[in-house]
């Protein structure tokens, strides 16, 4: 049986699986983001977060297709921050959890996602700039 994790352990997940993906660099301009807080900086998000999965409604995916969201670089490329790496039974929870949180409030899996990326910036913005950024 798949555990539902919380709220906080939710954001917890998705923040640890994010911050792993820094530095990141744009492949347009070469760009260098440092940190998620710095990437936030310098970047505008671009429509909601996306669970490809969600979308097939297919909650526990073999193959997951992952979530993204996009961001516009200041050079105009649009970048991605995903969830492809996460291993499968993480994946499977944080799908459990999206399927009942939505259903619970009533919003689409991508509103839902958009109030998890809303709080994940304000953390990640209430950090301390770091030196270059």
């Amino acid at each position: 049986m798949i555990s539902v994790p919380t709220q906080e352990e939710v954001t917890q997940i998705v923040i640890d699986c994010i911050d792993a993906q820094f530095p990141k660099d744009c492949p347009n301009c070469g760009r260098r983001f440092s940190s998620l807080a710095e990437y936030l900086r310098q970047t505008t998000h671009t429509g909601l977060p996306i669970s490809q999965d969600a979308e097939q409604d297919n909650w526990m995916p073999t193959r997951p297709l992952g979530t993204h969201s996009l961001a516009n670089c200041p050079c105009g490329s649009t970048l991605a921050i995903g969830t492809r790496k996460m291993s499968l039974a993480t994946m499977w929870r944080l799908l459990k959890w999206a399927k009942i949180e939505a259903r619970k409030r009533k919003l689409t899996t991508s509103e839902l996602l958009e109030s998890l990326r809303i709080e994940i910036d304000k953390r990640a913005l209430a950090s301390p700039v770091e030196p270059g950024e």
